[in-house]
């Protein structure tokens, strides 16, 4: 996620994150955006949020249900620039 830029649809916000963020948890925390969360591990579903343009990649495949457009902030990262909507 080094150098990423991170857009929050809903009020336009860029984020710039950095390589230290071990999660897009970690990142919006960091910002002091609040994220509704339970596990960080991907198993509830809690922070699950809609990817709209870019990609992001899991350590490990979440547990939680998600769709197509979903992502779950805790456990994933971005690669490069994202979208989603917060």
């Amino acid at each position: 996620m080094a150098g990423s830029i991170i857009t929050l649809r809903t009020s336009g916000t860029q984020l710039h994150c950095q390589a230290e963020h071990r999660s897009l948890l970690d990142a919006l925390e960091s910002h002091r955006i609040p994220v509704e969360y339970q596990c960080r591990e991907g198993y509830c579903g809690s922070c699950r949020t809609r990817l709209l343009k870019g990609e992001v990649c899991y350590a490990a495949r979440p547990l939680a249900f998600v769709q197509k457009d979903e992502i779950l902030p805790c456990c994933c990262t971005a690669k490069g620039d994202i979208e989603i909507e917060m």
